[in-house]
């Protein structure tokens, strides 16, 4: 059975390639069409500034392995998965929102992403 909640999943891959992964509860079901209309809004086809379309960075989960920011920090966070939640995820994970406001936040930059307003912008 197909759920009523999709969860769009992502992380944060510094320079020297440490991972920290975010997701976020959606309100709606992910088709094919929209993980592939997201696609085509990200920065080669993966790559987008959280700060910019609401979701929460994932910095900080570095941040407390390292010290606080460091040169492997830069402003971009990598899409993973746009899918159905399961019914643990949709009592565990906090809804950010609606499905279509996320596809339309992200159509609405529609690559032309703003690395200053993330804290590691030019860095």
């Amino acid at each position: 059975m197909r759920s009523r909640c999709s969860v769009f999943e992502y992380l944060y891959r510094d320079a020297s390639n440490y991972k920290a992964w975010g997701s976020v509860l959606l309100l709606g079901t992910a088709s094919p069409d929209d993980v592939q209309t997201l696609r085509m809004c990200l920065e080669s086809g993966e790559f987008f500034i959280a700060e910019q379309v609401g979701v929460p960075s994932m910095y900080q989960e570095l941040w407390a392995l390292s010290g606080g920011p460091n040169n492997d920090d830069h402003a971009y966070h990598q899409f993973s998965d746009l899918r159905p939640a399961t019914n643990e995820e949709m009592s565990t994970i906090e809804l950010w929102g609606k499905l279509p406001d996320l596809l339309k936040a992200f159509h609405e930059v529609n690559r032309d992403w703003d690395c200053t307003l993330s804290p590691h912008c030019g860095v």
